[in-house]
């Protein structure tokens, strides 16, 4: 095959995908209302199972679920004909997926399941199977032919399911009201928990590390805090400790331009006035934004009451992964 032969292949494959969830799409009732229902309301957590690739994506869906606010994990069918139907609880709600709606591993557990008072939610390709008859609630995942040219490879079907399992999944995340701050407590880890969970207070220069001068400093003063401290800024403040201004290593090349006599200068006379500022409690995500907003390096960070109590730079986002 020739790179252009290749091209062609995988063309095909993804319009045949696109025109599988549309029929997917059209399949959509008052299944997937109830099934939404049942699930929002279930008080235990969703068991999701699967043989085969169905069962790969059954592992997806469940790990979505999860992150996402209903409590979510896999089982595989045939290990739970061996002792593992012993995680479920009659409080649960299982989520079963077959192509077929006849894999035996799948459907061998529905008596069980009834006899405990389960809600099955079923996603098959096939409406009249058993499993999508037994089911308390069956989703329509059909679709008119496999991606693969032998129209045997798993490929739209499998599409089609996990699509469905992504609907479920934020519809209910939707219907919770889940927001930000919860999905960054289910993702802790890496940098979009960084991003999510990290406030300004956990990264700021604080105490005796904060860059700051008195209003009636020098600005040979502010110079010498500016090198001692080296985040490229230091604060002015007022003598209650309120934010007056900042000056900058930009200030200072601004002063230098003016060919300025420096030792007869304060520094509350080069300062820039107010400046922008951050609160401690702020997401350090939100720094990041103001500084780029602002094409500025460094922030004061102020309380309730214009105090400074902090400072930052970029370089400190950028350690901590922010960034």
């Amino acid at each position: 095959m020739t790179a252009t032969d290749f091209l062609a292949s995988a063309r095909r494959t993804l319009q045949l995908e696109i025109a599988a969830l549309e029929e997917v799409t059209q399949h959509l009732d008052a299944d997937f209302s109830q099934a939404c229902d049942l699930i929002l309301h279930c008080s235990g957590r969703v068991v999701v199972t699967g043989m085969g690739k169905s069962g790969h994506i059954a592992n997806k869906i469940a790990a979505t679920l999860a992150s996402t606010g209903t409590p979510a994990f896999f089982m595989h069918p045939g290990e739970a004909s061996h002792g593992d139907l012993g995680m479920v609880t009659r409080s649960d709600l299982v989520v079963a997926l077959s192509n077929s709606g006849e894999t035996q591993e799948v459907t061998s557990l529905l008596p069980q399941l009834k006899r405990l008072g389960i809600p099955v939610v079923s996603i098959t390709g096939a409406p009249t199977s058993t499993l999508a008859r037994e089911a308390s609630v069956h989703l329509n995942a059909s679709i008119s032919r496999e991606a693969c040219p032998l129209n045997l490879a798993p490929t739209s079907s499998t599409t089609a399911a996990l699509v469905l399992g992504d609907a479920l999944a934020i519809a209910l995340l939707e219907a919770r009201g889940f927001g930000p701050d919860d999905f960054a407590r289910s993702h802790p880890g890496g940098s979009l928990g960084r991003r999510l969970l990290l406030r300004v207070a956990d990264v700021m220069h604080k105490e005796a590390a904060i860059p700051q001068v008195k209003s009636s400093a020098s600005l040979r003063e502010a110079l010498l805090e500016m090198t001692r401290k080296g985040l490229g800024f230091t604060c002015i403040l007022d003598e209650q400790g309120q934010l007056l201004g900042v000056y900058t290593d930009g200030d200072l090349r601004r002063t230098l331009d003016q060919q300025a006599n420096l030792h007869d200068l304060q520094v509350a006379e080069l300062m820039t006035r107010g400046g922008k500022s951050i609160h401690p409690e702020a997401l350090a995500a939100e720094a990041v934004h103001l500084m780029e907003k602002n094409e500025i390096t460094a922030l004061p960070v102020t309380n309730d009451r214009g105090q400074v109590v902090g400072a930052l730079n970029m370089h400190d986002l950028l350690k901590a992964g922010v960034i």
